[in-house]
């Protein structure tokens, strides 16, 4: 893991961040504005006006601002990779500094290879999984050793004989007593 200043990565970052695409007038504008109005003492509004000119290409704005933010210090590079996490996150995570930077586990599994990992087996393997399953399943519901019993529902035909009326009810109870005579 090397141990680079701010002013060092943004000095090894310079020409990326000219040729990045991704980093558009509009997140370099909000750059700007943040380095700005959050962090007055990085840029004043002079030198903010300066650097958002529409006058001036983006790219030497943006060469500008960088050459002038070197020549300012480490605290002010710093945030100006804060304002680029902020505002270009898709830029920041791409940057050549960070990538030797290697903050992540070595044993860490990346995103791609999980998805490589956890693909491996196909359609064929998911269903026989699911066979399984299902058969355990029917399995165990169809062999309960529980002897069923009526009793439940003679206790369900019961109480639903109440809610009706007395002919129905006369049926339900002749039904239950025929069951139960029955076993």
């Amino acid at each position: 893991m090397t141990d680079l200043s701010y002013t060092d990565r943004l000095l090894q970052d310079t020409t990326y961040l000219k040729s990045n695409r991704n980093l558009t007038e509009r997140i370099v504008d909000k750059i700007i504005l943040q380095l700005n109005r959050v962090y007055p003492q990085v840029l004043t509004n002079k030198e903010a006006e300066k650097f958002r000119c529409l006058q001036t290409p983006l790219r030497t704005r943006l060469s500008d601002l960088l050459k002038h933010l070197t020549k300012k210090g480490e605290r002010e590079c710093q945030e100006f990779y804060r304002a680029l996490q902020n505002n270009g996150d898709k830029v920041y995570a791409t940057l050549p500094s960070r990538s030797s930077l290697n903050l992540s586990d070595p044993l860490e599994i990346s995103p791609n290879q999980e998805k490589v990992i956890l693909n491996d087996h196909g359609p064929v393997f998911f269903l026989a999984c699911f066979s399984v399953a299902a058969g355990l399943a029917f399995l165990m519901y169809y062999n309960n050793v529980e002897p069923k019993t009526p009793g439940s529902a003679k206790k369900v035909f019961g109480f639903t004989a109440i809610g009706f009326g007395r002919h129905i009810r006369n049926i339900l109870i002749s039904f239950l007593e025929d069951a139960t005579l029955g076993q």
